[in-house]
């Protein structure tokens, strides 16, 4: 089958199940939000160098790829699982990756490297993701764990920021208020 169809061209698409929906259908909206999440990840694991651990962020492509079979499919078929999209790995990560920085003291703003200043672009879009998902949430039942994985990757890929410029040398920029030194 070829990727062009024409199917989608009255501005509809079809879910999992082969239910037609429009394309700004909320379950469209946020697995595509996630799919965007992945683009960016992929970016980031194309461009850096030495400083991004690639293996993860694939990982975490994976389980992004999981998660947007879970909310294609309001039937529920696909059904979460924790092995592919695991909240508790990303934690373990959180954890390491905190335990090698300094502590904040400042608000600091994205950037850095160009890689952290990616890492800081994939977290806003999986903050958006988590947003579009959370819309489903309300009228789905099945997509909470989607919810919390999401959450603890926007952390994780915080502290990615942060954990870049740190291996590079270059500090987080931090954020002076207007008037302050």
């Amino acid at each position: 089958m070829g990727i062009s169809t024409g199917r989608g061209d009255d501005g509809s698409t079809a879910l999992f199940g082969g239910a037609r929906v429009p394309k700004d259908d909320p379950r469209v909206e946020a697995y595509g939000t996630i799919d965007e999440l992945n683009a960016v990840l992929g970016v980031l694991a194309a461009e850096a160098i030495g400083e991004v651990p690639r293996a993860r962020l694939h990982e975490v492509q994976a389980s992004l790829l999981t998660l947007g079979g879970i909310l294609a499919d309001p039937q529920g078929r696909v059904g979460y699982d924790a092995a592919a999209a695991d909240p508790a790995a990303l934690e373990r990560w959180i954890d390491a990756m905190e335990a090698e920085l300094e502590p904040l003291r400042r608000f600091i703003l994205p950037g850095g490297t160009r890689a952290a200043a990616v890492a800081h672009l994939a977290r806003t879009v999986c903050r958006r993701a988590e947003r579009r998902v959370r819309t489903v949430a309300r009228e789905a039942e099945g997509v909470a764990p989607v919810l919390v994985y999401l959450n603890r990757l926007s952390d994780a890929l915080f502290l990615l920021a942060r954990s870049i410029n740190a291996g590079a040398g270059v500090p987080d920029p931090e954020w002076t208020p207007p008037g302050r030194s």
